[in-house]
């Protein structure tokens, strides 16, 4: 398996070529085995990824504490390989239902240091909020991570779904290493703003998403059951009509992929790789079976010819349905 390594923006730690997004060990996508899940995280800093994400609204905090027993446990050559990215903000009740964004420097503080104990670390290699909270003004978002920069608690800015805008005020009030952003081949839209605006300002990009929550894996299947709580039970694009039309986009692409002697995943990743350096997928791998498969993507190499073919197959805004539910969708910078 060929071993490649990038630069989170000019700011920014080098990390491998891919990241391990590790929600779904936690919650929005059925059970999960905790067991599998370490072993996948293991497996995963062992393979050479070093860029771990996670949130410490996911299962609230059960994530970041599964993250934290996944290093704590893992060989310390490994675990100081491990670059961890943290999201905060978003507010939960004890239903789980969510309840808005805090970006008060206060609060910032406060997640920040319950997300240290969680994991069980004494620094937080990327510190983001994971949406932007329309009553704070992002300078003092961002200025309150600054502090926690030069108190040694913090080692870099990271920003989330965030407007070419945010992205420039924030990076005019400290150094701002990484976005964060959904990135796929359904899932385009950074591509017309946000996408020149980073590499304007040096700013590297965590792409999530890539590929759209199982959606364009080539594994999901049309009449697949789903739990109540799963996140795709409710998701615009897999439902009815949008779910048959988008996953006839996945048969197209099928037919590239086993052409080309991979499968249907790889080719979606090595579709993002081949984006630019300046962008790492995270791909959200649950067993060491999926990250293996992911991994692979590392080896995909897409000419000119292959590209074109992925275009007329997937063209941008193919996509039926938007990405999350119109509540969600309201919680995204104005500014997208």
């Amino acid at each position: 398996m060929t071993t490649r390594t990038r630069n989170l923006g000019n700011t920014g730690p080098r990390t491998s070529a891919l990241g391990l997004g590790c929600m779904g060990m936690s919650a929005l996508y059925g059970e999960a085995d905790r067991a599998e899940s370490i072993a996948t995280v293991h497996a995963a800093l062992d393979a050479g990824v070093t860029l771990l994400d996670t949130g410490d609204f996911y299962a609230m905090g059960h994530n970041e504490m599964l993250l934290g027993e996944a290093l704590r446990t893992a060989p310390a050559a490994l675990r100081d390989r491990a670059l961890v990215s943290v999201k905060f903000g978003a507010l939960r009740d004890p239903d789980g239902n969510w309840s808005g964004i805090d970006g008060r420097p206060a609060a910032v503080r406060n997640f920040a240091a319950y997300s240290l104990q969680r994991l069980g670390v004494d620094h937080i290699d990327v510190y983001r909020i994971a949406r932007l909270d329309p009553d704070v003004p992002i300078e003092e978002t961002v200025g309150a991570i600054a502090e926690l920069i030069e108190k040694g608690y913090v080692r870099h800015v990271g920003l989330s779904e965030v407007g070419a805008g945010t992205i420039r005020r924030a990076a005019a009030t400290a150094p701002v290493a990484d976005l964060q952003i959904e990135y796929s081949l359904i899932s385009r839209g950074i591509e017309r703003e946000i996408l020149p605006a980073t590499r304007e300002l040096g700013i590297g990009v965590t792409a999530y998403g890539v590929l759209s929550r199982g959606l364009i894996s080539g594994h999901y299947s049309r009449d697949r059951r789903l739990d109540a709580g799963d996140f795709r039970s409710f998701s615009p694009r897999f439902q009815g009509e949008n779910l048959r039309h988008n996953l006839d986009l996945v048969e197209a692409l099928r037919k590239i992929a086993e052409q080309k002697g991979v499968t249907v995943a790889q080719i979606a990743i090595a579709w993002v790789l081949s984006r630019g350096d300046d962008i790492v997928p995270l791909v959200g791998a649950r067993t060491r079976e999926r990250l293996t498969e992911s991994l692979g993507a590392l080896d995909v190499a897409l000419d000119g010819t292959d590209l074109a073919a992925i275009e007329e197959a997937v063209p941008a805004d193919a996509a039926a349905g938007d990405r999350y539910p119109s509540a969600q969708m309201a919680l995204l910078d104005s500014e997208r």
